[in-house]
Parts: structure tokens; sequence; C-alpha cells
């Protein structure tokens, strides 16, 4: 017997083995490159390995195994809600899940949904966006912002290299950058990206390490404005 649930599990499943294609912009080849002369051993060696052209299988698919490398290399998309059935004891007569994707700048909303349409497999599945995307343009690297973040970093963070970072969250940035203003998000907040706790029940940050964040964007707007 099938029902809508299963039907749903079994395109979920499909879409859980599916990865989308590695595609780097000027922000994550940087990261990767700058990473690569941190981290040690394979994940180093990984790192200079995806920024070859093609990148090395190999090592993308061992990246991909840590979320926050994954999610650099990469658009995403994982179920994150379910829902199904009316009562406990009747056959369900729909079921339905919540995909969120982080696209990457250069892909369209168009081409994200058409790739979900063919990786579920089933005509019983209708794919359809949950509220409308407001995609932008990204913002170049900008030279001179990251020198004056470099020298900065040095005075509160010595030895601490600076990594340009694609966000993997939408940012109020979004309206700037469809003005043709561009927009870079920075907070100078110290914490680990293998224990992120955005949206999370228990989400909090260390406190030395804010108070520390909000002296240190005090000087970089000082400085980014031409105060001493």
């Amino acid at each position: 017997m099938t029902t809508p649930i299963y039907e749903l599990a079994a395109g979920l499943d499909r879409l859980a083995k599916f990865d989308f294609p590695v595609q780097l912009n000027e922000t994550t080849r940087l990261y990767f490159e700058r990473m690569s002369k941190i981290e040690p051993g394979q994940d180093a060696t990984d790192m200079q390995a995806v920024l070859a052209d093609p990148p090395d299988p190999a090592a993308v698919a061992r990246l991909s195994q840590k979320t926050p490398y994954n999610a650099q290399l990469r658009t995403t998309c994982v179920a994150t809600r379910l829902q199904g059935g009316h009562a406990d004891n009747a056959l369900p007569q729909v079921a339905r899940a919540l995909v969120n994707c982080r696209i990457l700048p250069n892909h369209s909303t168009e081409e994200i949904q058409s790739t979900l349409v063919r990786i579920l497999a089933d005509d019983k599945i209708t794919v359809t966006p949950d509220q409308p995307a407001q995609p932008s343009p990204p913002s170049p690297l900008d030279p001179q912002l990251l020198a004056t973040i470099g020298k900065l970093t040095t005075k509160f963070w010595p030895g601490v290299p600076v990594l340009p970072l694609m966000s993997t969250g939408a940012t109020d940035s979004l309206y700037l950058r469809k003005a043709g203003i561009p927009a870079y998000g920075h907070s100078g907040l110290a914490n680990d990206i293998f224990d992120v706790r955005s949206h999370g029940k228990d989400e909090r940050v260390n406190v030395k390490a804010f108070f520390t964040g909000q002296q240190y964007l005090y000087e970089l707007v000082k400085q980014l404005s031409g105060g001493r």
C-alpha cells in the first residue's frame, strides 16, 4: 500500500542522497584558499584540491561531511519540517514537507525548483515556493575594506587571519545590494563554526566575545569613516 506520507518520504530520501554541484565564487574561493593555510592535515589538502579545475571529487566528498564547509561549496536544500495526515486512525490524504534552500548567488530560484522536481521524481509531489525569493547580486570583495579589517584584527586578535565568508543566511544587505549599494556583513564576534546555535533553543554568545566585538566594531567604523 502506498500513501502520501510514503510517497513524500521516498522523494525526500532521494533528495537526501543528492548533492548540488560544487560552484565556487570570488568569496568562497578566497575562503578556501586562506583556510587551507590554517587547517591541519587532510582538511588543508582537500581545500587546495577543491580549488582545482575541476575540483577533486574525493576532496569534495570529505569536506562535504562538515556542514560549514558544505554550505560554502554548493547550493543546499534540506527538509526542515514535515506534516501529514489528519487522524491517528485514518489513511493520510496529504503530506507536506518544507525544504529550506540556501541558494548560491549565481543560481536562479527557477533552476533550483526544476532540480527539486527532477530529484523528487514523482508526479504526485508538487514543488511550490513557500514565499517569493528576492535575489540580489553579490557584493564584490573590496581590497581596501579587507586591509582595514586585517589591520584592526591584528590589534584585537593577534595572529588571527582574516577570511571572507559567504553568508548562508539572509540579511538586510539584500535591500542595499538591490539598490546598487555594496554591503558586507561583519560582526567581530568570536564563535565556533562547528557549534553554531543560531535559531536554536539555546542560542547564545560568549559574554567576553560580545563586548570585545562591540569595541572592535566601534573602532572599525571610525577607521572606515576617516576618523582616528
